[in-house]
């Protein structure tokens, strides 16, 4: 983490002393919730449409923050302790990360996309941690206040940063990659996140592509071959990659520079070839085909990097995922549950469907579907086409939970029958029913947007069926 004197922060950030024999001072980190403080951090008090963090900054510095950040239009800076005057707390603090980031001068690897963004960082980040020593970010911290705290609690001696870059509006990305400047960008996918926000899908791969806006020169550029509207958007004429940008394209057609080009399902995930490594198959402890893709997108930054294929080897099987993107938890029992409840959107649903359909169990597949939410207004239509796409041969049962995934159970009762789809609102009535029906050699598959709390649903399933093994 950042480590250096008050003195040397105030320049980094743009900011003034507001006494200059505090200028010795050494800070060691950066927090923004007063309820975190750390010995010795510097506080920096954020301002939202509901909360003022300057209404902490005197109790931070009580609970041992070695100074805070004060905004100038927030009347007298709090006494008892060391303050840096700013114009703006949050442009400070996003300046600071960039300063810090300009000093250690690490690599960058910035990731984005619709989806998959959270799996493709951590497995870049496994590639590259056998032979680097890496920073990534972690949980959701890939917004514009998340990133720059990202930045700011690296080591002194990381060599290469895998940064998520997260957006809800047009200009979002852009910032992020002017402040994380990178060598290496990825975009995983566009998919239909956001489109309340941003209309089309088109405008979603306009936001996505801002990531080339910090781009260095001759930075390369990895994004999903499969996707023409990304094509689209590099071919008009607003489109302005950096100089020297080079180009690389994963995906599942042929017509990429990677693709695969052998596939197996397994219990202990996917094992595959692609058309780089057509002599050697990698182990992915992932299920799904297109986690499979994902990870040609983190093959290419390790090749670009010069990890060898052994090293990648090795660095797949130690794989650690952020919670909740296809988690496969066993309970004791024997039943299997799919945690992948962090978010959905129409793209993404389907594909842990397909992951679904695919398992091997001498159960039953179980579908457990929450509304997606954020898709404009063609939302009720998308949950539709999510109840036509699930498959009355490979999924046994699916229970929906919420106004919107309704529409989900609707459609597809249209193919299932009776006696196979069930709509809940209330989760309480959802919990009881799936404890009443769920087996020992069943595999249930949770799915929905982050606002649903779905998860809460999983691990009452999981306690009921391991409190009653007998």
């Amino acid at each position: 983490m950042i480590t250096r004197t008050l003195y040397t922060i105030a320049l980094m950030c743009g900011g003034e002393l507001s006494s200059a024999e505090d200028k010795n001072i050494e800070v060691a980190g950066v927090v923004t919730d007063s309820r975190k403080i750390t010995p010795a951090c510097l506080f920096v008090p954020l301002v939202g449409d509901n909360f003022d963090g300057h209404h902490y900054a005197a109790a931070s510095l009580a609970a041992g923050a070695a100074a805070t950040l004060w905004q100038r239009d927030k009347g007298p800076a709090p006494e008892g302790g060391a303050v840096i005057l700013v114009e703006d707390t949050l442009a400070a603090l996003q300046k600071l990360s960039s300063a810090y980031l300009g000093e250690l001068a690490p690599r960058v690897v910035a990731v984005t996309g619709s989806n998959g963004k959270t799996t493709t960082k951590d497995m870049i980040t496994a590639l590259l941690d056998v032979q680097y020593k890496v920073h990534k970010t972690q949980g959701n911290f890939n917004n514009h206040i998340g990133l720059p705290l990202t930045i700011l609690s690296m080591d002194s001696d990381v060599e290469i940063a895998v940064l998520e870059m997260g957006m809800s509006s047009r200009g979002e990305i852009a910032l992020l990659s002017g402040l994380a400047v990178p060598d290496v960008a990825v975009i995983t996918n566009v998919g239909e996140s956001h489109l309340l926000q941003l209309g089309s899908r088109k405008e979603i791969a306009r936001a996505k592509l801002e990531i080339v806006d910090g781009l260095k020169r001759g930075g390369l550029l990895i994004y999903n071959g499969d996707e023409p509207l990304l094509a689209e958007v590099m071919a008009e004429p607003g489109f302005n990659p950096p100089e020297g940008m080079l180009r690389f394209r994963f995906g599942q057609s042929e017509g990429n520079d990677d693709y695969p080009t052998g596939l197996m399902s397994h219990g202990g995930g996917m094992t595959f070839t692609s058309h780089l490594h057509a002599e050697r198959a990698f182990t992915l402890p992932l299920p799904g085909r297109h986690n499979v893709i994902n990870a040609l997108a983190a093959l290419a930054v390790a090749r670009h990097y010069g990890v060898t294929d052994e090293n990648i080897e090795t660095g797949l099987a130690g794989l650690k995922l952020t919670g909740m993107r296809i988690e496969v938890i066993q309970a004791a029992n024997g039943l299997t549950l799919l945690n992948d409840a962090y978010n959905a959107s129409p793209t993404s649903m389907r594909a842990a469907i397909d992951v679904l359909q695919s398992m091997k169990c001498s159960g039953r597949r179980i579908a457990v579907l929450g509304d997606m939410l954020e898709l404009g207004p063609d939302e009720v239509l998308f949950h539709q086409q999510t109840g036509s796409y699930l498959d009355p041969a490979l999924t046994d049962e699916v229970y929906t939970f919420g106004p919107l995934a309704a529409h989900i159970a609707e459609a597809a009762a249209e193919r299932f029958g009776a006696g196979r789809i069930f709509a809940f609102t209330d989760k309480e009535a959802l919990i009881t029913a799936l404890n009443t029906k769920c087996g020992a050699k069943d595999v249930v598959l949770f799915k929905a947007s982050r606002g649903m709390r779905l998860e809460e649903v999983l691990h009452r399933l999981k306690e009921y069926s391991e409190a009653n093994l007998n």
